[in-house]
């Protein structure tokens, strides 16, 4: 079973994109987004599946992060820019988004998480790139660049560490965003001076520090397919397995069973129900790992999400760390739309 490189991505990208309407409603700007609302739990599902109010969703969410915090977050401008190509990078807000990024990268801020910011920017403007044009963007290869001079000579970064699984934890998650970065990133990037004395680093830390949670070991997977000597084949296959032993009986995932993270409210974490983040990621990393769209689980995971989409277009994930914003639905709804693209299910038939 052979994995789906970068490089494939963007073909089934291309073909999907073909394949999709353009979206029938005007597409929102930075001054006149409305807002979308709260992420609840209660929300209503749709009586069908929508493509057009999912990126309705996504834009949004993306836009309005933007006019009201003027900053990026793993769960929802980061996971934007490396999941809305998948669709249609041709789009207003997806320039938006995307310009916003690179102006942050030419100027860095000097705040207590800085090591973290550059880490991210680097690898999703990495991938933006590899996910578009193809071609490594000149302020992208500058973010590379930077990062390395951030990494520690264990090979690890100085990661933030605020308690919000599964990307505000540990120093884990960092390193490999960075590989994942590095791994996609055009013109051979991966094969600079630069880039292969810290990937080697990366590889040194993989080895002393083996991820214990399945959302990691995940991740490690994703990175593995671009960069040599991460993860083995064989090593995949057991994490393939592993991942479909945790699929529910509805077909789905619930990211608490990804990880034995603690939440901050003292409250269980739900290892029961089903998600938009875990049933997205794990769809999605299983095909990049090559189980076929066909495979009778995988598409049990595919009907799961085109029947639990909320009315609003996005799929809830309940928020690992305490029950109030549920942010992590923003990351739920991008990888939900990764999961349904590399599965060929993002075409328009729907009038909503």
């Amino acid at each position: 079973m052979r994995g789906i490189s970068c490089g494939q991505l963007r073909g089934l990208m291309i073909a999907a994109a073909m394949a999709v309407s353009s979206l029938a409603q005007e597409q929102p700007a930075l001054e006149n987004v409305p807002p979308v609302g709260e992420n609840r739990p209660d929300e209503p599902i749709r009586g069908e599946f929508s493509l057009d109010a999912a990126v309705r969703f996504l834009d949004g969410a993306a836009l309005n992060w933007q006019k009201e915090r003027k900053c990026f977050a793993c769960h929802t401008d980061y996971a934007f820019l490396f999941s809305r190509p998948l669709v249609s990078p041709t789009t207003p807000v997806h320039g938006t988004i995307r310009s916003k990024l690179e102006h942050l990268a030419e100027h860095p801020r000097d705040v207590k998480y800085r090591v973290t910011e550059a880490v991210m920017v680097a690898s999703v403007l990495a991938q933006n790139d590899a996910l578009t044009t193809g071609k490594l963007h000149p302020t992208t290869r500058k973010a590379l660049d930077r990062m390395w001079s951030m990494q520690r000579e264990d090979g690890g970064f100085d990661w933030m560490k605020y308690s919000q699984p599964p990307s505000e934890v540990d120093d884990h998650y960092g390193v490999t965003m960075a590989a994942i970065g590095v791994g996609v990133a055009p013109d051979g990037y991966a094969e600079t001076q630069a880039a292969k004395a810290g990937l080697d680093k990366i590889r040194k830390y993989f080895k002393n520090n083996p991820p214990a949670k399945v959302h990691h070991r995940a991740m490690m997977l994703l990175a593995s397919l671009d960069v040599s000597g991460i993860m083995t084949e064989t090593d995949r296959q057991q994490l393939v397995q592993e991942l479909f032993t945790l699929q529910k009986r509805d077909g789905g995932w619930a990211l608490a069973t990804l990880g034995n993270w603690e939440r901050s409210d003292g409250k269980l974490q739900d290892r029961e129900s089903s998600d938009g983040y875990g049933t997205g990621f794990a769809v999605y990393v299983l095909r990049r790992a090559g189980v076929p769209t066909d495979d009778r689980r995988i598409q049990r995971g595919i009907g799961w999400l085109k029947s639990h989409q909320r009315l609003s277009g996005r799929w809830f994930t309940r928020s690992l760390w305490k029950d109030q914003k549920h942010y992590l639905t923003h990351a739920g709804t991008a990888y939900a739309i990764l999961a349904l693209a590399i599965c060929g299910e993002t075409t328009n038939d729907d009038k909503d």
